[in-house]
């Protein structure tokens, strides 16, 4: 069924209940998605999301705005309510918090992996912390030279800051991540992809392990061109794979997926980025 007019349909009929996957794409109340959804008038309304809060406090009151808008009106200043900068003890932060999760529990129904899928393991989680190549030193410490004077007198504006770190979190990620590092042309796969970054040689040493034992991997990256070093890297390799990112068309992501949750598939791989 393909439906092409949504304000017909949401004038129609008087909707019982309205239920939404993946209810955090409303999170801002003025994209176009959120603007469809809002012209149904249903007489109850659902909201699934693994993700109620992604980045601040306006994005959930986008959420509690859409369930109860009588409640949560436009005049209410959500996020200056619970503005944590304002606040100067972790006293005062705890009885924010705690105020925060009296309003949210009328509203909201959590349940975590244990309580629906408890044949999982539990969750393990290792950090493993990794020293850079001597290009990524070289690279960190001419960022931080060229910046040295915004940065000791914390001048930069809030834009200019952001921007050194992010330089400065590509260069932790992979030096090739900076035009003109990567030798070439021609560009050719080969042990130096391994040896400009420190994550990349652990990566390497965990891969051939990993794959040996019969485990498979999710590789996930906030950063789609760390993904194309990654996938680079694959093919030299010679691992198998599956991938998903912010390009990959909707029609062949679960086909993507479904590919790699095959019985007896030999994808030994899933390259994901975050913001997909």
């Amino acid at each position: 069924m393909v439906i092409k007019d949504y304000h017909r349909l949401a004038s129609r009929f008087q909707w019982n209940y309205l239920i939404m996957d993946e209810a955090h794409r409303i999170k801002n109340e003025k994209s176009v998605l959120s603007e469809v959804v809002r012209r149904f008038r249903p007489r109850r309304r659902l909201l699934i999301t693994g993700t109620p809060l992604q980045n601040n406090l306006r994005e959930l009151w986008a959420l509690l705005n859409f369930i109860m808008p009588q409640l949560f009106d436009v005049t209410l200043d959500f996020a200056a309510l619970f503005d944590f900068s304002r606040l100067n003890t972790e006293q005062q932060q705890h009885q924010v918090i705690t105020t925060l999760h009296r309003i949210l529990r009328p509203f909201m129904l959590r349940r975590l992996k244990s309580d629906v899928a408890r044949d999982l393991p539990p969750k393990r989680e290792i950090y493993i912390f990794v020293g850079m190549s001597k290009l990524q030193k070289k690279l960190y410490a001419d960022i931080l030279s060229k910046n040295v004077e915004v940065l000791n007198a914390m001048s930069g504006s809030k834009t200019q800051m952001l921007n050194i770190l992010m330089q400065l979190r590509k260069c932790c990620n992979h030096p090739y991540l900076f035009d003109g590092v990567e030798p070439g042309p021609p560009y050719v796969e080969g042990e130096h992809m391994v040896e400009a970054a420190g994550k990349m040689a652990l990566l390497d040493k965990l891969l051939p392990r990993l794959k040996a034992e019969g485990s498979r991997v999710l590789l996930f990256s906030q950063m789609t061109r760390l993904l194309d070093i990654v996938d680079d890297y694959c093919r030299w390799r010679g691992f198998d794979y599956c991938r998903i990112d912010g390009g990959t068309p909707g029609t062949e992501r679960q086909e993507r997926i479904d590919e790699f949750n095959a019985e007896g598939s030999k994808k030994f791989l899933f390259l994901l980025s975050t913001r997909a």
